[in-house]
């Protein structure tokens, strides 16, 4: 009797621990890896993490990698390049006023304004008058080139009176030549119309346009009638 009772107490101590295993074993079954104190995350849902936190932080690091000028800089930057630029506008307006006030051209009839009058001394004698009307300074080379109505040749000039240098007119000064209408002899010719035109530098002839004048009225010309050179004064045209 005592036998049987021994193996069966051992019989239930053996079926308990089994059970107790296997109550264990399914707890810890239904609460899974994770659930576990100190268990690690699953490799799948490391690298799904480290895959989108790349994705997200690395435009943010390219666009730091371009260096942004400060604001401050970049207003003062404009300012001065617009100061500058206005200063450069400035500088060539008014190196073009001072080219264009030193530039020397040929005297013609397009940047002069001329007329033609008659005097009373000496007698029997026209002036002719240049004055600049350009913007710049011209020369008024050798002596003007008449010719009265529709003369073939232009008027005979004094080579008496050609002046020691060549007349330079400033914007607003005027060039003189007095036209001696009866030259040797006495005027017998009437003439109503006088073309005046410019020699130039070479003097080979005119240059540039002419003015086309209207002669005083009762004017009267020679075959001898000639023209002075072109002269600074009033006084120095009218001394021939």
């Amino acid at each position: 009797m005592r036998n049987r009772r021994i193996r069966s107490a051992a019989t239930s101590t053996a079926t308990a621990a089994t059970v107790t295993a296997l109550v264990t074993a399914l707890a810890l079954t239904a609460c899974g890896p994770s659930d576990a104190v100190g268990a690690s995350p699953k490799p799948d849902s490391t690298a799904a993490a480290s895959s989108t936190s790349t994705s997200t932080e690395e435009p943010d690091a390219k666009a730091s990698d371009k260096p942004q000028p400060p604001a401050d800089q970049s207003a003062d930057d404009s300012d001065t390049s617009t100061d500058d630029s206005g200063n450069g506008r400035k500088n060539a307006d008014t190196k073009t006023d001072a080219k264009s006030k030193s530039r020397t051209t040929t005297c013609t009839g397009s940047n002069t304004k001329v007329t033609v009058t008659e005097v009373t001394r000496p007698i029997n004698h026209l002036l002719v008058t240049a004055t600049n009307t350009g913007s710049g300074n011209c020369h008024a080379y050798y002596a003007p080139l008449l010719g009265f109505d529709d003369a073939q040749s232009v008027t005979q000039i004094n080579e008496d009176s050609q002046p020691q240098a060549v007349v330079t007119l400033a914007p607003g000064e005027s060039a003189y030549a007095s036209i001696a209408l009866g030259g040797d002899g006495s005027p017998d010719i009437a003439a109503y119309k006088l073309g005046v035109h410019f020699a130039g530098r070479d003097n080979q002839g005119s240059v540039g346009s002419a003015a086309n004048l209207t002669l005083p009225k009762g004017t009267m010309i020679s075959d001898s009638t000639s023209v002075s050179y072109w002269q600074s004064t009033m006084a120095d045209a009218l001394v021939w």
